[in-house]
């Protein structure tokens, strides 16, 4: 079997700038580091952060309060008055609800809250129920079934 050979194309590889070594090379004199002071130094330049002795931005603001929980659940909130564009007795599940854009993935939980009101009985398949929006949901003669 013969082997393939890949070749970069022509100009996607440079060589390296090299700097002070001679004017004609156009990174002759001060090397491109502009003429004196503390950064055109060897070693020179501030720490992060550093601004003059001005009291920098990051301790000029509140310390960062509480944390963020990484292994949180996001879901795909509907509430319960949005139900209405279903037919009555119609079978909701995220597939459905996907279909009409009333949640934009399939691939996060499901979760019906209880802001506004239904007035079709309605099987309703989702993750997670707030009590209203279950409450709800019974009262207008349909179910409300965990997954």
């Amino acid at each position: 079997m013969e082997q393939i050979k890949l070749k970069p194309p022509v100009g996607a590889r440079r060589g390296r700038k090299r700097v002070g070594r001679g004017d004609g090379s156009g990174h002759g004199t001060y090397s491109g580091r502009g003429c004196k002071g503390q950064k055109s130094r060897a070693g020179g330049g501030v720490r992060l952060g550093f601004e003059g002795g001005q009291l920098p931005l990051i301790k000029r603001l509140p310390r960062k309060r509480g944390f963020v929980n990484i292994f949180r659940t996001e879901y795909n909130v509907v509430n319960v008055g949005r139900l209405r564009v279903f037919s009555p007795n119609a079978e909701v599940t995220a597939k459905e609800l996907l279909e009409v854009r009333l949640i934009k993935s399939a691939r996060q939980p499901v979760k019906i809250l209880g802001d506004g009101e239904i007035d079709r009985p309605l099987v309703v398949r989702a993750n997670k129920f707030s009590a209203a929006a279950a409450k709800k949901i019974v009262d207008a003669g349909g179910r409300a079934e965990g997954i």
